[in-house]
């Protein structure tokens, strides 16, 4: 690909960050309206963790580049990760803000620059896939609330989701958000109604490591009621909408491994829109 090319799909991938930060609203996430259950985060730390994440992309899409999935270019792809996680700590103050969302749209960012330009979004998704599975031997263990929840509930969490080529993305979040398009709705809305889709079927180990089962169904739970009454557009909608967000807000737990797969489909939507 060509150099402009590449330093768009990191922009793109930023600017994904930026939108799923600054969509609103969310349930119990931050976004313009506050913090949601997350007090040690607020909207201009995510703005500035998602600013800071840019010269990651941008290495990780040219790292990829006329390359195919293996273990050497996954590894590759670690050592730039790991690097971009400490740019974005080092620019949250040590708040993890991104950790999720730069490691699933950094291997589409990757997928998408092994692909070329005017590959499809599950073409994309495939790849990246292929990428997750590669090992890495240099990565260090580390017990995140996300891996032990996964380990704890029996679930594939954020690696599971990315192996298996992101099916809640291509399957689910794609496919609500341009049905939400196609149907006259707002983007704001299409993409709140895509948030909720996703988090209506994912085994979200933030919800998980939060407030355990009870809390991840009765998430999904409130999150079709809420599709059912006609989404966020709908006043019957909406009133669903808060009393899900009521819900999470009372247990303190939040969607946020949803919140990085709408931030992974606001990407592979704009790349594939371009």
């Amino acid at each position: 690909m060509r150099t402009t090319q590449l330093r768009a799909l990191a922009i793109r991938a930023s600017a994904a960050l930026l939108a799923e930060a600054e969509l609103t609203p969310k349930p119990a996430l931050v976004d313009r309206r506050g913090s949601g259950a997350h007090p040690d985060l607020d909207l201009p730390l995510m703005r500035r963790s998602a600013r800071a994440l840019f010269p990651a992309f941008a290495a990780l899409a040219l790292a990829a580049d006329g390359s195919a999935p293996s273990t050497a270019l996954r590894e590759s792809l670690g050592v730039i990760g790991r690097a971009g996680e400490r740019a974005m700590l080092a620019a949250t103050g040590g708040v993890n803000t991104h950790r999720g969302a730069l490691w699933s749209v950094g291997l589409l960012v990757a997928g998408a620059a092994i692909c070329g330009a005017g590959a499809s979004a599950r073409t994309v998704a495939v790849t990246a896939g292929e990428l997750a599975r590669e090992p890495d031997r240099f990565a260090p263990f580390q017990a995140t609330h996300g891996l032990l929840a996964a380990a704890r509930f029996g679930v594939g969490g954020a690696r599971g989701e990315a192996r298996a080529g992101f099916p809640h993305v291509v399957e689910i979040g794609l496919p609500a958000l341009r049905a939400g398009l196609r149907a006259g709705a707002a983007p704001r809305i299409a993409a709140c109604d895509a948030l909720l889709a996703i988090v209506a079927e994912l085994d979200d180990t933030c919800l998980l490591h939060r407030g355990g089962i009870a809390a991840l169904r009765a998430a999904q739970q409130h999150a079709r009621a809420v599709l059912t009454a006609g989404g966020t557009a709908s006043a019957a909608g909406r009133r669903a909408f808060a009393r899900l967000e009521a819900e999470l807000l009372a247990r303190n737990a939040s969607p946020g491994g949803s919140a990085d797969l709408l931030a992974a489909t606001l990407f592979l939507w704009r790349h594939e829109s371009r």
